[in-house]
């Protein structure tokens, strides 16, 4: 599996409206899209920090979802949201460990 690693700076005293969106419309476009299998949001309401990370079936499928213009219209979504634009960085999921395992 591989991930799709997306940090941003939202801008002061706007966490969860950008919570609000990923729960309430990235998270469901995500669910259409081929290979995904699930994502997780990190942020801190005092730093305004937030760090997504999505996991993909494979590279192929997550990469297609940034050339088909998938990845551009769910940022695209949060608006003036940001402070600066979001760094996005890509992994293999190389160690997968759960409670029930």
């Amino acid at each position: 599996m591989h991930c799709r690693a997306v940090t941003v700076q939202i801008q002061p005293g706007k966490t969860q409206e950008a919570i609000d969106i990923y729960n309430n419309s990235l998270v469901p476009a995500a669910k259409q899209q081929k290979g995904f299998q699930g994502a997780y949001l990190m942020t801190d309401a005092a730093t305004g920090k937030a760090l997504s990370i999505s996991v993909w079936e494979s590279e192929a499928d997550m990469v297609e979802g940034e050339r088909s213009g998938y990845y551009q219209e769910q940022i695209a979504k949060f608006g003036a949201l940001f402070a600066a634009p979001p760094a996005m960085e890509h992994y293999a999921l190389t160690v997968d460990v759960s409670a029930e395992g």
